[in-house]
């Protein structure tokens, strides 16, 4: 056997080891999905999206409070993060060299790694002790939290990515500097920004634990934002540990609306990405 053969048979050995590596890493996550999507699916129906959780023991119903209320946490926690998260990181991408920025970039690496069950202690202690209630507003504010470091980080490194030449010409032309970061760079790079934002939110779409400290729950149908509030995930989470079968049915459901959430984010950024790039270069 030459050299270029053995090369050959290396390479296709090592090619054969990555698709194998990729095939026991989607087992896992296919085998949920379908336990997921097969004990969900019986349950879905119309009544569950439109009617109002029944009293404890009595069966039926549905889970539309929850599913407004984890809307309504997610619009929150967007209008918080998503402003914020982006100046950071347009700064940190502009100022990345300062001492400041590098402390930024350090809290906000520390942040996203902090488990959510730590942020929603955090955010009980800062939105909900000081006025000794649970809402929605602090839950909003919770997952904000867990949303701001994914922002900021996607947004510097994307904007990194953006030819120095782009900022170098508008620099030239008589922009300022923040004229330059926002009129010319962000919009450069504003498919990747778009991609990064609808996967925080995907990721936040998920979470329980900051909320067991902050929305709490609510049996009820309600829009104000100064009260505990619905949500899928804690809906689930208690009609998962319940004794009763019709909620355990429930709660199946449930899960499999979470689940299509997040796959409709996904596939929402990958749309949205391969849009944008498309109005880039019309």
């Amino acid at each position: 056997m030459n050299q270029a053969a053995r090369r050959k048979l290396l390479s296709g050995f090592v090619v054969g080891l990555c698709a194998l590596a990729v095939v026991a890493a989607l087992i896992p996550l296919a085998l949920i999905l379908f336990y997921v999507v097969e004990q969900g699916f019986s349950s879905l129906n119309w009544d569950f999206f439109t009617k109002m959780p029944k009293p404890v023991g009595e069966t039926g119903g549905g889970m539309a409070n929850a599913i407004l209320g984890t809307l309504m946490l997610m619009a929150i926690a967007s209008v918080l993060a998503i402003p914020v998260g982006l100046i950071a990181g347009v700064y940190l991408s502009e100022y990345g060299r300062t001492a400041f920025a590098t402390l930024v970039r350090f809290t906000a690496d520390v942040l996203n790694g902090i488990p959510s069950i730590v942020i929603g202690i955090f955010a009980y202690g800062l939105a909900v002790l000081p006025v000794h209630r649970f809402s929605a507003l602090a839950g909003g504010l919770a997952l904000g939290f867990m949303m701001l470091p994914i922002v900021a980080r996607t947004t510097e490194e994307l904007l990194n990515l953006v030819p120095a030449s782009l900022r170098e010409g508008s620099l030239a032309l008589g922009a300022t500097r923040a004229q330059a970061a926002f009129g010319v760079m962000v919009p450069a790079a504003l498919p990747g920004i778009m991609t990064g934002i609808l996967l925080a939110i995907a990721r936040i779409a998920g979470e329980t634990a900051p909320l067991l400290f902050t929305s709490f729950n609510n049996r009820f149908f309600t829009t104000r934002l100064d009260q505990p509030i619905a949500s899928l995930t804690v809906q689930v989470f208690t009609y998962a540990i319940s004794p009763y079968e019709d909620w355990h049915r429930q709660a199946w459901a449930g899960a499999l609306v979470l689940v299509a959430v997040v796959f409709v984010f996904s596939v929402l950024a990958r749309v949205v990405t391969r849009r944008l790039e498309r109005m880039h270069r019309t």
